[in-house]
Parts: C-alpha cells; structure tokens; sequence
C-alpha cells in the first residue's frame, strides 16, 4: 500500500482526474471504516483507482473515467449487516448500487462510469458482465488489490515468525 500513497499524489495528471472527489466530505468519511481487515475503504478505493487508472493510460483507454469510477466503487457506508437488514440482496450485489446512488449525488456519472461502478462486483454477483474494457479493468484490480490487501499483513507476520524460527534453528544445530 505504501508504494501506492507514496506516488498517486505526486502525478498530477491523475490528480486533476480526481481532485473535485478527493475533496469530498462524504467520500472522506470512508477513511473511518476499515475495509478488507488492515485498510480503509477510502484508501483501498483510492488504490484501485490509481493502479486502474496507470493500466488504462498504458492502454489507451478512457483514464478519466476509470481513475473517477475507480475511486467511486466502493463509496458506501452501510456495514455488512446494515446491507443484510435492508434485504435487498448479498452485500456483494447491493453496495455497487448504493455505490452508484451516493457518486451520482456528488458528480454526474456518465455510461461508462456507471458500468464501472455497479459491474466491479460482477464475478460474485448476478449484476452481468462489464460492458467496457475500462470496467473489467477496475474489476480485476479491485481483486488484486483486496488480496494484496489481506494478504500483505499476513506475509508480513509469516516472515517474522519464519525468521525466528530459523533463527532458533540454527542456534539447535550449533
């Protein structure tokens, strides 16, 4: 995560795609829920975001939309069992819509970024395939990014612990 809040503010390109929502007081609150157990949903949005947006422009593709919807996709406050309460379907089929809802009262969304927003959750859900390449992009990030953001802690405790036990290893085998 750190190579990615290292770097995303300083390119300023991605900045100016994004800087009327990184403002936004409601999106901010996003950085008091913790999201996938060691992140917060603001900055997980934001790293899905920035590394979709680096793929579409490596691409050629709609980089506005993929840095604005990127950032969009999970703009949701509701827990999952406040999701579960509403009965409108696994939390997985319903926060893109809630999603798409709370963009639209902060900017205008067009085609595009709509697609990005409510298919990002296609692979476990019955919302239907994405229609854009831009939006199997975010898709496949959000995924990326959500393993690496679990995973990471857990490599890091892993290596700490591997390493002392070969450390106590090697003092048997002295």
């Amino acid at each position: 995560m750190e190579f990615v809040e290292s770097i995303w503010q300083q390119d300023q390109d991605y900045m100016a795609l994004i800087a009327d929502l990184i403002e936004n007081k409601d999106l901010l609150k996003l950085d008091d829920i913790t999201h996938h157990h060691y992140t917060t949903r603001l900055t997980h949005s934001i790293f899905v975001s920035y590394v979709s947006y680096r793929i579409a422009k490596k691409m050629n593709l709609n980089v506005r939309a993929v840095a604005r919807a990127g950032l969009l996709h999970d703009f949701f406050h509701e827990g999952r069992e406040e999701i579960a309460a509403m009965e409108l379907g696994s939390h997985n089929c319903v926060h893109p819509k809630i999603a798409v809802e709370n963009a639209e009262k902060i900017t205008p969304l067009n085609e595009l970024e709509r697609d990005i927003i409510l298919k990002h959750m296609f692979l476990c859900s019955k919302v239907g395939m994405p229609r854009y390449k831009e939006s199997m992009i975010v898709t496949c990030v959000d995924k990326y990014c959500a393993i690496y953001e679990v995973s990471q802690p857990l490599r890091a405790k892993t290596k700490v612990k591997v390493t002392d036990w070969v450390s106590r290893l090697r003092l048997v085998n002295a």
